[in-house]
This record gives C-alpha cells, sequence and structure tokens, in this order.
C-alpha cells in the first residue's frame, strides 16, 4: 500500500529490484479500488484482466526477458481511448456494452511498456464538460472533499491519481480537460503540443483541439508516463514526426535566468482571491529559484471562450453524426436500449452533448459560416500570433490554471457559460497547439483546496516546460506529499 503513495518513478524502480512483484501491486491497487469511497471513478474494472496482466510482467521477468519501461506499473484509461479487451462507453449510455475490436495507439504502447491497467475512467459524455457532472454513469467525486466536482472532462483519472487508486492515468485535454481537474484534484496534469501524441483509436470530440496527456502524482512521473506513450503514428495525419526526449532527465536541471511571463489578462476579473494568493505566492517561489517575473499581454485572451465553443461545437457536430443509431448506440450487445430505458435521455446523447451538437449545426449552417466559423477560426489565429509575440519576449508562460477551487456539486449546473468560464486559462494554449502542464501550487487559504499553477512553453518544448515544473514542484507547499489528503 506505502508504495501506492509514491512517484512512477520510484514504483517503477522498486518494481526492476524485485522488491515488490506486479501482483502485489496490483492486489494493493484493487484493494483501494474495492473502497465504496471510490464507487463511480471506473466505469468499466475487471479485477481479473488487472491480475492477468500484473501476472504475465511477473512471468516475463522469471523468464529473465526484457521488460519495458512502466513494467508493473498501475495505469488507468481514460474511458474515450478504445481497447479491445474492454468496454468503451466515452461516458455515454449509446455507447453502452460496446467493446472496440482494437486498442488505441497510446494504449497499444503502454501495453508493449509492460503497464497493468486498472480498469477505464469516468468522464463527461463524450468529453463534453468541466466538472464530470456530465457522465451518463454519474459523476465523481473529488477526493479532497466529496461534496465537490474533480473537473472535467477527464474527472475520473484526475481522482484516481489523487485517491492513489493508481500511480498515473491518461487523459485528454480539448480546452483544458487535463489541467484542470488535476488543478482541481491536486495533480500533475500535461497537455503535450498538438500531433506529439497519436490521436489514432481516441474517440473524437473536436479533431483540431483533442489531444492524449497524462495525469500523474508528480513532475516526473507524468513525464515517464508521456515518454512511454508519445511519437509519430503513421496512422494519425496529425501525428508530428519529433523524436521524444528524455523528459524525466529535463527533471532537475537549473532554471536560473529563465524569463516567465504572466498575462494581466489571467490575473483579472473572475479569478478567487485565494487563487490569485496561491498564484501570487507561486511566483515568488519562482524568483526564488532565479526566474524573472514579467508582466506580458496577450489581448486575445478575452474572446477564447467564444472562439473555442464556435470551433469545439462544428467538430463536434460534424464527428457525432456517426453516431446514428444504425453503427453505433440504441442497440448493442443484442440489447435494444430504446426497450430498455424508453424514450429517455439515457437512451441516447446527454444534455451537454446535445446542447454542443446544436450549436455545431448552426454555425456551421448556410448563411452563418462566415459569421461564425470563418471568423472564428481567424481570432483562433490572432490568440496563436499573441503566444509567439509573448515567446519572443519570455521562456514560458506561468499563471492559474483555473480561476476557482474545486465548486459544490450542482453550483454551475443550470448555467452552462459559468461552466465554461472555468477553463477560461486553459483554453488559450488549446487553441495554440501549444504544450502546457498543471502543477499543485498550494491550498487555498479559505478553502482547503487545491491550487493549480499552469506553465505553458512553445510548441515541442516538453523538456522546457519539465524542468520549470519540476523545480518549481521541489518548493511548492502544493506538492502532493506535502500537501497530501490522505497524509
Amino acid at each position: 500500500m506505502e508504495l501506492l503513495d509514491r512517484s512512477i518513478v520510484e514504483v517503477q524502480a522498486a518494481l526492476a529490484r524485485g522488491e515488490v512483484s506486479a501482483r502485489e501491486l496490483a492486489e494493493a491497487t484493487l484493494a483501494r479500488c474495492a473502497d465504496p469511497a471510490h464507487a463511480g471513478v471506473h466505469l468499466d474494472h475487471d479485477p481479473a484482466r488487472t491480475l492477468a496482466m500484473a501476472a504475465a510482467v511477473d512471468d516475463k521477468r522469471a523468464r529473465g526477458e526484457p521488460l519495458g519501461p512502466l513494467a508493473g506499473v498501475p495505469i488507468g484509461l481514460k474511458d474515450v481511448l478504445v481497447t479491445r479487451d474492454a468496454r468503451t462507453t466515452c461516458g455515454s449510455r449509446i455507447l453502452e456494452g460496446y467493446r472496440p475490436p482494437y486498442d488505441a495507439t497510446a494504449v497499444a504502447r503502454l501495453r508493449a511498456a509492460d503497464a497493468v491497467f486498472t480498469g477505464k475512467l469516468n468522464m463527461d459524455e463524450f468529453a463534453m464538460g468541466s466538472s464530470n457532472e456530465n457522465s451518463a454513469y454519474g459523476p465523481v467525486k473529488n477526493p479532497w472533499d466529496p461534496s465537490r466536482v474533480p473537473g472535467g472532462s477527464s474527472g475520473g483519472s484526475a481522482a484516481a491519481v489523487a485517491a492513489g487508486l493508481t500511480l498515473g492515468t491518461l487523459g485528454t485535454d480539448t480546452g483544458g480537460s487535463i489541467r484542470q481537474p488535476a488543478a482541481l484534484c491536486g495533480v500533475v496534469g500535461v497537455k503535450p503540443t498538438y500531433g506529439r501524441v497519436s490521436r489514432f483509436g481516441l474517440v473524437a470530440f473536436a479533431s483540431s483541439l483533442d489531444q492524449i496527456g497524462t495525469f500523474a502524482r508528480d513532475v516526473r512521473g507524468a513525464a515517464r508516463l508521456l515518454e512511454v506513450v508519445a511519437g509519430h503514428d503513421p496512422r494519425d495525419s496529425t501525428s508530428v514526426v519529433q523524436p521524444v526526449p528524455d523528459w524525466v532527465s529535463a527533471c532537475g536541471k537549473d532554471v536560473k535566468g529563465l524569463r516567465l511571463g504572466v498575462p494581466r489578462e489571467y490575473l483579472g476579473e473572475g479569478l478567487e482571491p485565494e487563487v490569485r494568493a496561491s498564484i501570487e505566492q507561486a511566483l515568488e517561489l519562482l524568483r526564488g529559484l532565479g526566474c524573472s517575473v514579467v508582466p506580458i499581454d496577450m489581448p486575445h485572451t478575452r474572446y477564447g471562450v467564444s472562439t473555442y465553443y464556435v470551433i469545439a461545437t462544428a467538430e463536434c457536430s460534424s464527428n457525432l453524426a456517426r453516431f446514428d443509431g444504425v453503427r453505433y448506440g440504441l442497440r448493442v450487445a443484442g440489447k435494444d436500449l430504446r426497450a430498455m430505458y424508453g424514450a429517455t435521455r439515457d437512451a441516447g446523447f446527454g444534455p451537454e452533448v446535445k446542447r454542443r451538437i446544436l450549436l455545431g449545426t448552426y454555425v456551421l449552417s448556410a448563411g452563418y459560416y462566415d459569421a461564425y466559423y470563418a471568423k472564428a477560426m481567424k481570432v483562433r489565429t490572432l490568440i496563436r500570433r499573441d503566444f509567439d509575440r509573448a515567446f519572443e519576449q519570455v521562456d514560458a508562460i506561468v499563471g492559474p490554471t483555473s480561476p476557482s477551487v474545486a465548486w459544490p456539486f450542482g453550483q454551475k449546473t443550470a448555467d452552462p457559460l459559468q461552466m465554461y468560464l472555468a477553463d477560461l486559462f486553459t483554453l488559450p494554449a488549446s487553441l495554440a497547439g501549444l504544450p502546457g502542464i498543471s502543477v499543485p501550487a498550494a491550498k487555498g487559504a479559505e478553502s482547503g483546496l487545491p491550487v493549480g499553477l499552469q506553465i505553458v512553453t512553445p510548441a515541442f518544448d516538453e523538456a522546457r516546460m519539465f524542468t520549470l515544473a519540476h523545480a518549481f514542484e521541489q518548493v511548492s507547499p502544493g506538492r502532493w506529499d506535502r500537501a497530501w489528503p490522505r497524509a
């Protein structure tokens, strides 16, 4: 059990030295997953499958065969990644019982690395949401406070790491769906550069924005996990031919002299006072590490939410057209879902998915395409240019990940706009296709809940991002082994 409260890199080393077997670690993981307090985190959880994968690793070691870089390490998967031996529902009733015939590339690379899967993790339906309240199978509870949301859409992936149910997880980030729940759950969440990780086998929401990324307890663990799943894939036309550096080795390098830009727009209206105080404290810590912190302007940030929700809904309208009740949905595994659920929400898409499909269809319709979608694409270019100009002056951009700490269930569900604003600070980097990481910065002085610091670097410069994030992590009062809810 103690190993489950340590870093992926540390546990990997312990497994390699034979201090613990993969089966022993899997059994400890399963014991935690069985706790009723964590009900709802997994959508597909098969202890027999987990133990079989662990036994295969132990047998491989016993035969003296070479082991992969994650041999025996428990890893969870967001349920938007297709898996050949488990259901993939995307948090939707329309895919209930669906079993894909193949693995997503990221999943296949984890298998090749000898990782042990704990199961498929809960999420907002088709990755549409900021709180995990849109899952057709019920919400996930934030491990810090079960009356509050874990963030979304990768809420199950963040909560699983925060609760110690697994050492690392994969999630997806379209507009902040890794970084925001990482901040709300007090873990590390990484969105790599667009094209860095193959999207083959990722059920699409918005194809020009979706990106697979990693969650872990610490920066090195998130870096190690990303090393395994990153790299070019000829089956994904958006996959970029770029070498995968040793990002774990980048952790520990000196950050003295780095110039860090803080957008004035990120510290303005809408930022909760305790989040502001935590970020200001984080900036002082970065100065103490020898970094210079300078204010910068990102003038088109204020258009980020509007731009994102035009582009993302337009792409979602196109991508989800395949779920038409013929090839997918309404009848799966020999069961007629209309007969099972009647003409209810559970037989098809939920309210948020319907809302986004309708919005997307509208902005793409004749007479409105130029007024909305074409204009949003032009503003997206302006947002990207804001970053280009900023990186001529600074080495990285830092600021809050989320404008608030985790909020109570139901607080924002009646007001979609307030929910959309929860991604205010993560959307610009997504629109620009840049890498970003959320690192625990502190606990809010009033709420005692986690606050995340976001770090964004130029495209394909994840090494600098990990270097800075790791350096900050070493001095941060929000670091997992200083602020852990079970400590």
